[in-house]
């Protein structure tokens, strides 16, 4: 058995770069598969930590913590995207990390993965890359001065390092507004709504995907989710062919998320991906056979996918900030789930939560 279908059985410890939310979920579904986990950040009692069976605190890129790091693990995946490379291809050359540095490379930087889509023939807005004030304006005009994002093009997430320019703004102004780094000027979409796939690909290429979920958004940060999406049975299968298209091109091996929206006239357009669990396949924890967290650790391990069959419909409720004092009034309904993510001080757009309600089909 080659190394890519080998199997990493319960009792192994998986390592998670990564302390946050997602992790401590990540930690929790592996528990109960039987498997021990060693979370790595630099923050104290984080998320992760709270739940994890080792914990290494330590900055992303220090080189001894990292070394010592990959010896008590047996096996590496990624809690977020935005995570030095260097430090994965590090660990990579001591313990297997799944998904591979080489991912996070076009994931972790918009003209990368914009580039990487439109060489698949995957169809994304209109866009041009932007490097300095000038081309910035050159851009915006090559757009047709249309309302317009303008995005940097690493470490931009929940709405942060974008700015919307109207036909008769600055974009010049807007690009040194932004911090003169590297970004990509995309049209801004009148779309009907936004969806996303989640899609796992095991070490032997068996990929899934989980129904797609429809997601609002509040303030730039998603807010609700509902599942089903509500986009006709045509979309839903061209969807998950898009998703499954980029996870195989990828060479994934874990779970990614593909964000799309869907413009008036029908037309699905990628916006971005994530290569790993998502806040929008949270309903998952309560709403499906197999979590997406669980499918991780399956993917990653040489376990057979799970089943991403759904106990019915599902809304998923992000509690963002002083969202998460109404703790007790969400239990108070007998038919909500909550998840309380451990985070000490709730600060505004900060994710501290969220709760599921899942109606029986």
């Amino acid at each position: 058995m080659n190394k890519e279908t080998k199997v990493v059985a319960p009792g192994a410890t998986i390592g998670i770069f990564g302390d946050g939310q997602l992790g401590r979920m990540l930690a929790v579904a592996a528990s109960i598969l039987g498997y021990k986990t060693h979370s790595f950040g630099p923050q104290q009692d984080s998320p992760a930590s709270q739940v994890t069976t080792g914990h290494t605190l330590a900055a992303y890129d220090d080189t001894e913590a990292l070394n010592l790091f990959a010896q008590q693990v047996d096996i590496v995946t990624i809690e977020f995207e935005n995570l030095p490379v260097e430090s994965l291809e590090r660990l990579a050359q001591i313990v297997p990390v799944m998904p591979g540095p080489k991912v996070l490379t076009i994931c972790q930087d918009r003209i990368q993965e914009k580039s990487f889509l439109e060489n698949l023939s995957i169809p994304v807005a209109p866009w041009c890359s932007v490097h300095n004030s000038e081309s910035a304006i050159a851009a915006f005009a090559a757009l047709g001065k249309r309302t317009a994002i303008l995005k940097s093009a690493r470490l931009g997430y929940d709405g942060k390092g974008q700015a919307i320019l109207q036909p008769e703004d600055d974009a010049g102004a807007a690009y040194l507004a932004l911090g003169q780094v590297p970004a990509v000027l995309e049209e801004r979409i009148d779309f009907a709504s936004e969806v996303s796939v989640i899609v796992a690909r095991g070490r032997d290429g068996q990929m899934i995907c989980y129904p797609p979920s429809e997601n609002q958004h509040k303030n730039g940060i998603l807010d609700v989710c509902l599942v089903p999406a509500g986009i006709n049975s045509s979309l839903v299968s061209e969807a998950k062919d898009l998703a499954k298209k980029i996870a195989e091109n990828l060479s994934l091996v874990g779970l990614l998320c593909v964000e799309m929206f869907v413009t008036k006239k029908g037309q699905l357009l990628v916006n971005e991906l994530a290569p790993r669990p998502h806040n929008s396949g949270h309903w998952t924890l309560d709403g499906c056979v197999t979590s997406q967290f669980e499918q991780t650790i399956r993917a990653i391990c040489g376990l057979p996918l799970g089943s991403v069959e759904c106990f019915g419909k599902a809304k998923m409720q992000n509690l963002i900030g002083d969202d998460i004092l109404s703790w007790r009034k969400i239990l108070d309904d007998a038919n909500a789930k909550l998840h309380i993510y451990g985070k000490s001080e709730a600060k505004p757009g900060r994710k501290m939560g969220h709760a599921t309600w899942i109606t029986p089909n």
